[in-house]
């Protein structure tokens, strides 16, 4: 592994999940929305969270938007989700953030983002993109989504690779991945509810 893959792999042995966050377009022009949210993720930092990733955007003050998260939380471990393309890339690298996730494998994007040594995670859910990515010398891996993988795969058998489920998955899931063998899991949707995060993630950080 290099040195940012080890990062985050000694990361997921504390922290069992990533927070997913899919700005809505009034973020970025509502102050009182803004604000409210940004409180809100103030408790759950204070109360534990370690991992975050905020969805990237064509809009233009995505930028801004994700800066400020990572100006106000300089020890939080956060990254970028749904790469698709060069562009979400180099915004990430303009940031300076510590990972970005795939939403698909994308073999050329991969090596574009290793060529700029910056942690892009991919989404796999056959066997031979997977065989493809461990071929590149990919160390952490996303299984999404996770409901429709390939029932060919079966993660225990690669001892040296980290896994992180994802796909429509809740906090009441950790423990089920975690015995499955994923070293973490990507609470998206089920995280965030008009625009409020699901009480329970509050109650586990309290907890663990």
């Amino acid at each position: 592994m290099n040195n940012k893959e080890d990062f985050l792999s000694e990361i997921l042995k504390r922290r069992s999940f990533f927070l997913l966050i899919k700005p809505v377009e009034n973020i970025y022009s509502n102050t009182s929305i803004r604000n409210s949210f940004l409180e809100e993720l103030e408790i759950l930092v204070k109360l534990g969270l370690k991992n975050i990733e905020i969805g990237w955007s064509k809009n233009k003050n995505w930028l801004d938007f994700v800066s400020e998260i990572k100006i106000k939380y300089p020890r939080i471990n956060l990254g970028s989700a749904s790469i698709v393309n060069k562009q979400s890339l180099e915004d990430s690298l303009k940031i300076g953030l510590n990972f970005s996730m795939m939403k698909f494998w994308d073999k050329d994007l991969f090596n574009y983002a290793k060529a700029k040594n910056h942690l892009l995670i991919p989404g796999i859910k056959n066997l031979k993109d997977l065989n493809e990515a461990i071929n590149l010398n990919c160390k952490i891996i996303k299984i999404y989504p996770i409901k429709s993988k390939d029932n060919s795969i079966d993660i225990r058998k690669y001892k040296n690779i980290d896994f992180i489920a994802a796909g429509g998955l809740s906090i009441n899931d950790v423990k089920n991945y975690k015995s499955l063998g994923y070293k973490a899991i990507v609470i998206g949707d089920k995280g965030i509810k008009n625009q409020k995060f699901d009480p329970k993630i509050f109650e586990w950080l309290k907890n663990n």
